[in-house]
């Protein structure tokens, strides 16, 4: 994900914000009796996940699937696949793993959510044969989609269907610089069970709201190809501890590099940390070594 790319991170102030004021009340402020974590990669192709996979691997989903929980489906955006696609897809995938697709280009970029009720339906059916793993949709709106077009973004998120949970991302900075529209948006995303897709990239620090519109964070998290790659993800876990502590029910937190080749390295550091510092039994991603059987370190 090049979204948000610079060329000088070191110069970059990647201190998160302080949590929404409301985002505690939306929690609940009392620790859930388990929240769900899934942590994963944008993708699942050796193209981009170069030194992932171990020589020989035929079916690199399989593999994935033995390696992560979750996937952050960036290849539906591209184009809506056939039915007998997405199953195999179903098949190859482990019983608890979880797939979170992002809605066609046709339907968010080309459309921009009007007049494409054929568009939604043909993507709607072909997902659906996910299944129990067809974790959170999301919807990823083009830069110039701006708040002048709010009653067409309330129109699309109250016809959306019931069944197929939605998080929404964003990327006009109006939406979240100006104080009225915030509240706005914010409420109608609350009153429909809508999650607020969280950006956190180099180039973008105002997508990093820190507002939860439900139970659910669901986190784009692009590391810059940096050493601050990794103290940027402490500082996630650390907040994210703080919210679920406050009654957080689900996490989704995906992995992205300018350079993806990396992804899988930050993940299982993240990964970890949930393992080592609250206990969870999460599957760890194995990572090839060096020439010197070493594990491979992203610095």
């Amino acid at each position: 994900m090049n979204f948000g790319k610079v060329d000088n991170p070191e110069t970059i102030d990647f201190t998160l914000p302080d949590t929404h004021i409301s985002t505690n009340d939306i929690l609940g402020k009392q620790q859930a009796e388990n929240c769900n974590v899934y942590v994963g990669c944008a993708k699942w192709n050796k193209q981009d996940l170069k030194g992932f996979y171990p020589r020989g691997t035929k079916d690199e989903l399989r593999y994935y699937a033995t390696q992560f929980n979750s996937i952050e489906l960036n290849a539906t955006f591209y184009r809506t696949f056939p039915t007998d696609t997405v199953e195999k897809w179903y098949q190859k995938t482990t019983s608890d793993f979880k797939f979170f697709p992002k809605i066609n280009q046709s339907i968010s970029q080309f459309n921009r959510l009007q007049n494409c009720e054929a568009e939604l339906n043909g993507y709607l059916d072909s997902i659906a044969h996910l299944q129990e793993k067809l974790g959170t949709i999301f919807l990823q709106m083009h830069p110039t989609f701006a708040p002048n077009k709010f009653d067409v973004l309330t129109n699309f998120i109250q016809q959306w269907p019931t069944g197929f949970p939605l998080a929404v991302e964003l990327r006009h900075t109006d939406w979240y610089n100006d104080t009225i529209v915030a509240n706005e948006l914010y409420a109608l995303f609350e009153e429909n069970n809508i999650s607020n897709i969280i950006v956190d990239t180099a180039g973008r620090r105002d997508l990093i709201h820190m507002k939860l519109t439900n139970k659910d964070a669901f986190i784009r998290y692009n590391g810059a190809n940096h050493e601050s790659d990794y103290s940027r993800l402490d500082d996630w876990f650390d907040r994210i501890k703080l919210w679920i502590e406050n009654g957080l029910e689900n996490l989704y937190f995906f992995v992205h590099q300018n350079l993806e080749t990396e992804s899988p390295l930050l993940s299982k550091y993240f990964i970890e940390k949930f393992n080592n510092e609250l206990g969870y039994d999460l599957m760890v991603p194995s990572l090839p070594n060096d020439k010197k059987g070493n594990e491979l370190t992203l610095f």
